[in-house]
């Protein structure tokens, strides 16, 4: 659950108007790589109404989202190096908060941050009237005061789980004179047709719009729960487990889609599946495991497949492959 951001800067600009506004180009306000170990949650909501809908048209937004949502792959890669929040363009510090609980609304309720939505984080000041927030970083971990200059890049904090956040992830949100502005789409107004970027040229390929994206996937010895999957605890699987599972967890899933999932023993034989009814509505997130328990003469040794797939309403399917080899009984 995130709430809408309600955290708002007041200060001036830096710089003159108009004099930088073609050359203010966004880094990624996070050390990881995107597409690859962070990923985009949530866009903002261009849907003036109750509705949401996100910069290409799609649901991976909801009502009133005024930021980014950048999402680790866990609770441990957040707390890693990777979970480093940066200064996505050079500015000065306008407000800070570094005292808020670490901890998710799942755990304590939503009326627990009301008021302090945003968590610990801060808002950094830019030239023509810029303005960038980072919100939901880790208690006692920012690195800079108000009024202080930061370059690009520079390290601000660390992703966390404070204010109205269920998951590790930061929320970059992006103002201008006051307003929230989309950075896949500065230039639109009520429609779905993104024109221009302000994100470096070098991130556009991996911060490009994905659907069903497969953010962890991986082999257990047993069941395993989205808590186990955060904490990187599912426990490893072996050729002496009780069981061999495999498991996929999946983000920005649509209505329509159908998941399966495939696991096959070295010889190509089918050792366990499912496959999924469609969504009757987009889902943010998803996990999905099948499996069988250890046979009384143990695992063939070889590598065992397994195979995600995804087809979507529009007919467009994906597939995501992971295997583990297991020695002989």
């Amino acid at each position: 659950m995130h709430a809408r951001i309600l955290l708002v800067a007041l200060g001036t600009a830096l710089g003159s108007p108009g004099a930088q506004a073609e050359a203010f180009r966004l880094q990624l306000p996070l050390a990881c790589e995107p597409g690859r170990t962070c990923f985009v949650q949530h866009h903002v909501d261009h849907d003036p109404g109750p509705d949401a809908r996100d910069y290409a048209g799609g649901p991976r937004t909801y009502d009133r989202h005024d930021g980014t949502d950048l999402r680790l792959t866990s609770r441990v890669a957040a707390a890693s190096p990777l979970g480093r929040v940066r200064a996505a363009a050079a500015g000065r510090v306008l407000r800070t908060r570094d005292d808020a609980p670490d901890v998710s609304v799942r755990e304590t309720g939503i009326e627990t941050v009301e008021g302090v939505e945003c968590g610990n984080g801060l808002v950094v000041a830019h030239a023509d009237g810029y303005e960038t927030q980072y919100c939901h970083l880790a208690r006692g971990s920012l690195k800079v005061r108000p009024g202080e200059a930061v370059a690009a890049g520079q390290e601000l904090g660390q992703v966390g789980l404070s204010g109205a956040s269920e998951f590790p992830h930061l929320h970059f949100t992006v103002r201008r004179a006051g307003r929230t502005v989309d950075p896949f789409a500065p230039d639109v107004a009520g429609t779905s047709r993104p024109e221009g970027s302000l994100w470096d040229e070098a991130l556009r390929d991996g911060l490009a719009y994905r659907a069903g994206t497969v953010l962890n996937a991986g082999f257990s010895g047993g069941p395993v729960s989205m808590a186990a999957v955060e904490a990187e605890a599912t426990g490893a699987a072996s050729a002496q487990g009780d069981a061999l599972v495999a498991w996929v967890r999946v983000i920005g899933l649509d209505a329509g889609d159908v998941q399966s999932l495939v696991l096959r023993t070295p010889d190509g034989r089918i050792l366990a599946a499912s496959r999924q009814a469609p969504l009757t509505k987009p889902r943010a997130q998803a996990l999905m495991f099948v499996g069988k328990k250890r046979p009384a003469e143990g695992w063939p040794s070889g590598t065992y497949v397994a195979t995600f797939s995804l087809l979507r309403a529009d007919g467009s399917a994906a597939e995501h492959s992971f295997s583990l080899r297991l020695p002989g009984p």
